[in-house]
């Protein structure tokens, strides 16, 4: 690659709370900062309605610096921050390219308002929000008509994450030249030492007999967590597949209590467990312990894929949101979206041993093969060199 480069890293919130753009960021950051001087600016959020703090913190992590920034107000998920913009404003024409990791968001406004003024190139990746999904779908039509539609028309380069994202930016109006496909990564170095197998069944008290499905995310109506607690009261009744445990990890964005009436009505209570937000370590040693990992839905390219892959754990998930080429047949299934289909996925992967162990083989080929953070990052380091120049 070419001299070292001043990159700048906008996100909105930079808690793991908040999911998967956050890890991404992360660690393409850390990659990045063996070459070059990468700076991230976000704001002091901890949760949709708490910050940490109410001054500008800095901080140095893994070689890159972070700016925290308190916001004033939180609006229809506008993280709104005057400190942040005064710094977007005052120190934007210092950097040679600036990635935006969001979309419909204030931090879009301002960083595209300050890098046309000082003629910074800036890149926009939606990390897979650009389909109206369910809520505030008025609002974001409105919105995309009147502001997203200038920030995405003055992006150097749009990062789709995969061929379906690129079409949904493509109907937005930027032409084919100005998209790139990037797809996650995963720093590996972070699965060389995973934790014993059994920790997390022992943390929870889960018999060893029992076969772990296990869903890891957010607990949101976009995922299809329902649909999957519909599928496994149908597994419940297929041979073989008495002896199991649905797990459905992490914190709660306002649907768990919809999860849990579903789980009552149909009977599958005492086989369910819900975990609530569980740490980084926790997350390793759900998925060393899981037979399959099934996510319903999604929209964008899940990290968690990746993670599940890497630890050679097989995937479900179906055609109910976004899609990825590499998984159907290969690292495991994706089914119509039908709690029938669904559960015949899981039966199929929790009884044939060795389909179970092709898919957990090809999982680790394909991540280190195509999905390292190194593969990722040196084709962004081509697309910020391009647009830079």
């Amino acid at each position: 690659m070419g001299d070292t480069m001043r990159i700048l890293q906008v996100i909105p919130v930079f808690s793991s709370l908040f999911g998967g753009p956050v890890g991404v960021v992360k660690s393409i950051s850390k990659e990045l900062a063996r070459k070059h001087d990468v700076t991230i600016f976000t704001t002091s959020a901890i949760n949709q309605y708490h910050d940490n703090q109410s001054i500008v913190k800095e901080e140095q992590r893994d070689g890159y610096r972070i700016c925290f920034f308190p916001r004033v107000l939180r609006f229809t998920g506008f993280n709104i921050s005057p400190t942040m913009t005064k710094a977007v404003k005052d120190t934007i024409a210092d950097y040679d390219v600036v990635h935006l990791h969001s979309w419909r968001h204030y931090q879009d406004l301002i960083v595209r308002k300050y890098a046309r003024r000082y003629s910074v190139p800036f890149l926009i990746q939606p990390h897979g929000s650009i389909p109206f999904i369910i809520s505030k779908q008025c609002l974001k039509l409105i919105y995309d008509a009147i502001l997203g539609s200038k920030v995405l028309r003055d992006a150097a380069k749009v990062i789709a994450l995969s061929q379906g994202e690129a079409k949904d930016v493509k109907r937005k109006g930027v032409p084919d030249e100005r998209i790139a496909i990037v797809p996650n990564g995963i720093d590996l170095s972070e699965f060389h030492r995973l934790p014993r197998k059994g920790k997390f069944r022992k943390r929870f008290e889960i018999a060893r007999e029992k076969r772990i499905v296990l869903y890891l995310g957010r607990i949101h109506q976009t995922k299809g967590i329902d649909l999957l607690v519909r599928a496994y009261a149908k597994l419940r009744r297929l041979p073989k597949s008495a002896e199991t445990l649905l797990v459905i990890a992490g914190p709660d964005e306002g649907y768990l209590y919809k999860v849990e009436s579903l789980v009552n009505s149909l009977g599958v209570s005492e086989s369910v467990l819900t975990t609530g937000f569980i740490s980084h370590e926790e997350k390793l040693s759900a998925f060393v312990d899981a037979d399959v990992f099934v996510t319903p839905s999604f929209y964008g390219f899940p990290v968690t894929f990746l993670e599940a892959c890497s630890i050679g754990v097989p995937i479900i998930t179906t055609e109910l949101g976004d899609a990825l080429e590499w998984i159907d047949g290969n690292v495991g299934f994706v089914t119509p979206p039908s709690p029938q289909k669904l559960a015949k996925a899981i039966h199929t992967i929790i009884t044939d041993v060795r389909l179970r162990k092709r898919f957990s083989r090809n999982g680790r080929t394909i991540v280190e093969t195509e999905f390292s953070i190194e593969s990722v990052v040196n084709k962004l380091e081509k697309i910020y060199e391009e647009v830079a120049t």
